[in-house]
């Protein structure tokens, strides 16, 4: 019996997820499997992937043939790795301590490349959030500013339109001519002709005839 270790899907539409099964290669990809070695999920960043390693190698010993995707999976986890070195200890090329140390050695590696990975993204998360968190503080000035502007031209358009109210109940006043005013408000006084009022202020001067004053001066 041909032995396939490869990706059998789940999850939901949009969102699948990966089961890492040994399975027979005339089965249908999502049919029965022989063991399920592990879970392959693609939607987080990194890619989480969670294998048996031990039973992969064992696997793998036994002549079962990786897909492509599998076979980087399995890279990408350390099990081609230790197959391999399984096969030089049972050569006799190196013993079995020393083919831990590098497995570890290996691991240790890889597992450092991904924090790396990890942190070079939580960076560039932060800083696209700092970014969105920037340009939506701009945002917001910019609508307050234009709240405030649109603010103050409806104040502007209210002390308009009280003013034309107040100009429209305010009843018309109508102005008499300043001289008609006056000439109304003063009682009217009679005049008398000059001539008159010289007269009767004046007192009666009585002269005597001219015969007279010249008899007076004659006797003297």
């Amino acid at each position: 019996m041909s032995v396939k270790i490869r990706l059998q899907r789940h999850g939901k539409k949009g969102k699948p997820f990966y089961w890492i099964v040994a399975a027979d290669a005339r089965s249908k990809r999502d049919g029965r499997f022989l063991e399920k070695l592990g879970v392959y999920n693609p939607n987080t960043n990194p890619a989480t992937v969670d294998l048996n390693l031990d039973q992969a190698v064992q696997w793998l010993h036994n002549g079962a043939q990786p897909t492509d995707t599998a076979r980087a999976i399995l890279s990408y986890k350390g099990a081609l790795m230790k197959h391999h070195l399984d096969g030089g200890v049972r050569k006799g090329a190196l013993t079995q301590e020393q083919a831990d140390a590098k497995l570890a050695k290996w691991l240790e590696e890889k597992a450092g490349k991904v924090t790396a990975k990890k942190e070079g993204l939580t960076k560039a998360q932060e800083a696209e959030k700092a970014k969105a968190l920037k340009a939506e503080k701009v945002a917001n000035d910019k609508r307050a500013a234009a709240a405030v502007e649109a603010a103050k031209v409806e104040e502007e358009v209210a002390v308009e339109e009280t003013a034309e109210v107040v100009a429209e109940e305010a009843p018309a006043v109508e102005e008499a001519p300043v001289a008609e005013v006056v000439a109304e408000e003063a009682p009217a006084v009679e005049e008398a002709p000059v001539a008159e009022v010289v007269a009767e202020e004046a007192p009666a001067v009585e002269e005597a005839p001219a015969a007279e004053e010249a008899s007076e001066e004659t006797e003297a």
